[in-house]
């Protein structure tokens, strides 16, 4: 039984890691973190080695998918230590897909590293093709260094898929711009719905809420939109524009409740293990990681007493003009 998948009590077996590896990120996005925002002391973070027991541990227990987040990951010290440590696990066949999620900044310099790696994907988050609304929402990100990692990645032999959150005024009026750039380019796209996260000062969630099903509708104006059955493993739903051929994907945790093929946990950079993205319980893995230098047998019964109390689903919810289900920590913390 030490070997023994993991399994959540509505039989659904978790496959699927997201490592949040630093909260801190060059960038300061208005849906995502306050303006001036306070970090983590360098102690409480996982070290490099840690992170490599934990992600092992899990791949011991059946994970096949880790994708790695931040904040940046790639603002992380050292972490192509960590990238070239995981990749043994991709050459044993232990891990089916080592990939992450990136702001791009970074990529200019990484790319060829992390393709060595043996990472094939990469999600780059980008929400406006405009400079001067990028660095309105990023408040300090510049969209050309941006460009360029996507350019890195792409020559590199990365597979790059565009994450766009969906806000109200800011970018619906870049919907087929956008489409059209990232067909031109080979890419396929995912728009995510603005989740009740953290709090974030003057940045008003129900303000910036703009539904995907309404984002959908206008894409069919243009389009025409064949439902795909395939999954990724993650919470989007996707349809091909048969016009461009790409896939564009759509995370609707507010219109569509997407968790009952829910196969994924995140852990933050301090150890702390959320079986869902949109509830509050949590398990602490950094204290045994630390009390057992030597031994991951309390580390591994401590994920397995952990997955027990994985929930059904989230509750996000903002019909009644608030944000239920809103819970505290940013997005930054869990990872994305």
């Amino acid at each position: 039984m030490a070997n023994a998948p993991l399994i959540d009590p509505f039989q659904r077996p978790i496959t699927y890691l997201r490592l949040s590896v630093t909260d801190r990120c060059d960038f300061r996005c208005t849906y995502c973190m306050a303006e001036n925002m306070t970090f983590l002391p360098k102690k409480e973070l996982l070290t490099l080695e840690e992170l490599d027991r934990v992600s092992t541990a899990f791949i011991g227990l059946g994970v096949k998918k880790l994708r790695i987040t931040g904040g940046e990951p790639l603002v992380r010290r050292d972490i192509m230590e960590y990238f070239r440590a995981m990749s043994r696990h991709l050459d044993s066949g232990a891990l089916d897909e080592l990939t992450l999620t990136t702001n791009g900044s970074q990529l200019d310099r990484f790319a060829d590293d992390l393709a060595a790696c043996g990472v094939r994907r990469i999600n780059i988050s980008i929400d406006t093709l405009k400079a001067d609304k990028f660095r309105e929402i990023t408040r300090r990100g510049d969209l050309d260094k941006v460009l360029r990692g996507i350019d890195a990645a792409q020559k590199a032999g990365m597979r790059v898929k565009l994450n766009a959150v969906a806000l109200k005024g800011f970018n619906e009026d870049e919907l087929f711009e956008m489409t059209e750039w990232v067909a031109a380019r080979d890419m396929d796209m995912t728009w995510i719905e603005v989740m009740p996260m953290g709090d974030i000062g003057n940045e008003n969630r129900l303000d910036q809420y703009w539904p995907l099903t309404d984002l959908r509708e206008r894409l069919a104006e243009r389009y025409t939109i064949t439902p795909l059955t395939e999954r990724s493993g993650g919470p989007a739903r996707y349809v091909r524009l048969d016009e461009t051929g790409q896939k564009i994907g759509f995370i609707t945790p507010l219109t569509h409740n997407f968790c009952e093929s829910c196969n994924r946990v995140r852990l933050t950079c301090t150890g702390d293990l959320f079986m869902c993205l949109g509830q509050e319980d949590q398990a602490d893995l950094r204290t045994p990681l630390r009390a057992h230098p030597g031994n991951d047998e309390p580390l591994v019964a401590a994920i397995r007493e952990a997955i027990t109390h994985k929930p059904k689903g989230h509750d996000f919810d903002y019909s009644r003009q608030r944000a239920d289900g809103q819970v505290s920590r940013h997005m930054s913390h869990t990872g994305g």
